[in-house]
């Protein structure tokens, strides 16, 4: 299966299962930016339940902003703010003492365009997975795609409707079950079972 996909900020998981289960990944890179989605943002599982990470970027003037020219806010230390954010939801997890080293450099380097960000985020993740896979860039925008299972849609979490089996969560029974997180969560909890959990499910 051939997939075409967003790029983004240490995606959901739903976006690690299509990709698990492709042979060949398109990365989406000539669309317009849109805010509220997930773009620039990851949701984790906090002390106090489900908490959004949000990449704050530059504001431009222009009415419909490509994706490849946004650029991130550094006005303050949001990399600071989303680390420490982690270490709260996961420093007890099995496996965040085991991926930190390859986590932490991503929350110290200082990138100017979000699209950098994301493809260096989905990166390191997947060879913290030890998930291997081809892809290629888009050169043109298109609406529709035929020769691609189209899965720009996961981008937007409100149209992300997939539904996935548990597993162990760090707060899970205080506060259950949260289902599609960031692929993070997965990855502490989960670690080297975690590559095998995302070629089982179903998107």
């Amino acid at each position: 299966m051939n997939i075409l996909i967003h790029p983004s900020y240490f995606p959901s998981i739903s976006h690690f299962v299509a990709i698990a289960q492709s042979e060949l990944v398109t990365f989406e890179m000539d669309d317009h930016f849109q805010k509220q989605t997930n773009r620039n943002r990851m949701y984790i599982y906090s002390p106090n339940g489900i908490q959004l990470l949000n990449v704050p970027i530059k504001h431009s003037k222009e009415k419909h902003q490509s994706m490849k020219n946004v650029k991130l806010e550094t006005a303050f230390d949001w990399q600071k703010q989303h680390f420490k954010s982690l270490e709260a939801a996961y420093r007890t997890s099995p496996f965040f003492e085991y991926f930190e080293d390859a986590i932490v450099p991503i929350f110290q380097k200082k990138h100017t365009f979000l699209m950098d960000l994301n493809l260096e985020t989905m990166s390191i993740v997947s060879k913290c997975l030890k998930l291997e896979f081809d892809y290629v860039e888009t050169l043109e925008y298109f609406h529709q795609v035929e020769d691609k299972t189209d899965y720009r849609n996961l981008i937007n979490g409100k149209k992300d409707t997939a539904v996935f089996d548990s597993y162990t969560q760090v707060f899970g029974e205080k506060h259950g079950y949260l289902n599609n997180l960031s692929i993070l969560d997965l990855l502490f909890n989960e670690g080297r079972y975690a590559l095998d959990y995302l070629r089982k499910q179903k998107l």
